[in-house]
């Protein structure tokens, strides 16, 4: 089994052989480790992707917008990435985001799932029935996570989702209220010995 040293290092070296740049290669190598270590199939759309590349041409996206059409081909999923991730502060207020054709579509969550590491906010993707949900860079929940992800993604929406709490109102209440049953009553002998309750100052 390759470790995840491994897999960042030659994914890594994979993408400068295929004309990024060093600095692009190594956001690639660390995207690649992240979707092999949650479960997803990144050494084989990196490895499908970059042999496409060579015969293909892709779309570099550099100012994303909230809708974003491409002229003539799909984004690359690299650039798109690179570029969501070192402008997410200004589209974490346009809270929603749409692309018309994305290439190798789950080369671009990790970028997605930093990004929500970045402002601390859960990011929605979709595109046509596939869901993704980017928690904090702490996991990727999907419906498609045994299932081969798509080699294109169209009309592909990526939400940024409010902090809220996933509990009723009244169920906190209760739990709090059955939590009260743990507090200790103040006493004067708790009081005394309770820490820096002392009556000399050694300071």
């Amino acid at each position: 089994m390759k470790s995840l040293s491994e897999i960042e290092t030659i994914s890594k070296r994979a993408s400068r052989a295929s004309g990024y740049s060093w600095g692009i290669s190594e956001e690639v190598g660390k995207s690649i480790r992240l979707l092999e270590m949650f479960s997803f199939k990144g050494v084989k759309n990196l490895n499908e992707y970059l042999k496409e590349k060579k015969d293909k041409k892709f779309e570099n996206l550099n100012l994303i917008t909230e809708n974003n059409k491409c002229l003539k081909f799909s984004y690359c999923p690299i650039i798109l990435g690179v570029s969501f991730l070192d402008q997410i502060e200004n589209l974490e207020k346009i809270k929603k985001i749409n692309f018309s054709k994305i290439a190798f579509p789950l080369l671009f969550l990790p970028f997605l799932s930093k990004s929500s590491e970045v402002i601390g906010k859960k990011i929605s993707f979709k595109f046509e029935k596939n869901e993704f949900l980017l928690n904090i860079n702490v996991n990727i929940a999907t419906n498609l996570l045994n299932e081969n992800c798509p080699n294109l993604a169209t009309n592909a929406e990526v939400k940024i989702l409010e902090n809220n709490d996933n509990f009723m109102e009244q169920d906190w209440k209760n739990l709090y209220q059955l939590s009260e049953k743990t507090f200790v009553e103040e006493t004067e002998s708790l009081k005394k010995g309770a820490a820096g309750a002392g009556l000399t100052d050694n300071d």
